[in-house]
């Protein structure tokens, strides 16, 4: 059994990826550790004593997962998922071949997260852990297992990428989003596209949302720049 909540250590360079993977895993019950290299997660194994690594593949060496994973409690292996922007064939087994136990390409969607981990910790330990669908975060409640939000009282119906994009909203929230950023996050770095691809979903967004972009309460437009989600005092 486990003593508090599992502790799953993030090693993702990229703070808004790692930001979306932190608040995807609170429908859980997990403490997690951001470290943006290999070298700075190795040196936190020994105090931390991790339960789960998250590892950016891409970012990673090749001996990165054989090292990071062998660094259990009693010389136990510890469980590893990886994530890649590469989602051929060859990549895949050439992590598996590294050592990881599951993967995920970038990007993928909070739902097949939340899956692969608890999947994951349940065949590693033998124990269910905690899966809590619905996400507070201020007046908004996330309900990632019937895709829905309630907003002021109001249920509203989001279709998956609605979802992923206010994710990706919420976990940075404060924060500047660019466009490009919102796209390599949500089509992936090759993806082309038309010049109003975000600002019209954004758009869609806000209007099940009830946001009026004049008098923003959850999501601002910064002229030229972007978006930025702003939090409510309670969140």
């Amino acid at each position: 059994m486990f003593r508090g909540p599992a502790r799953v250590l993030l090693v993702i360079d990229q703070r808004v990826l790692a930001d979306v993977v932190s608040m995807t895993l609170n429908h859980g019950v997990y403490n997690t550790r951001i470290e943006t290299s290999s070298d700075s997660a190795r040196a936190l194994l020994a105090t931390w004593r991790p339960h789960l690594i998250i590892i950016d593949m891409d970012l990673a060496g090749a001996d990165a997962v054989q090292v990071l994973g062998a660094a259990g409690a009693d010389s136990a292996r510890l469980p590893v998922i990886g994530l890649t922007r590469r989602g051929d064939l060859r990549t895949k087994l050439a992590a598996f071949e590294q050592g990881v136990d599951d993967i995920l390409t970038v990007p993928f969607s909070p739902e097949e997260l939340v899956a692969r981990v608890l999947a994951l910790m349940r065949r590693t330990y033998q124990e269910v852990m905690a899966f809590t669908p619905v996400l507070r975060l201020g007046e908004l409640e996330i309900d990632i297992l019937n895709r829905s939000v309630t907003a002021g009282g109001h249920s509203l119906q989001l279709t998956g990428l609605e979802q992923n994009l206010l994710y990706l909203l919420a976990a940075n929230a404060g924060r500047l989003l660019t466009r490009d950023e919102i796209l390599d996050h949500l089509w992936g770095v090759d993806f082309i596209a038309e010049s109003n691809l975000v600002d019209r979903h954004i758009r869609n967004l806000r209007a099940k949302l009830q946001n009026d972009y004049r008098q923003p309460r959850y999501i601002a437009t910064v002229p030229g720049k972007g978006y930025r989600f702003l939090p409510t005092t309670d969140a």
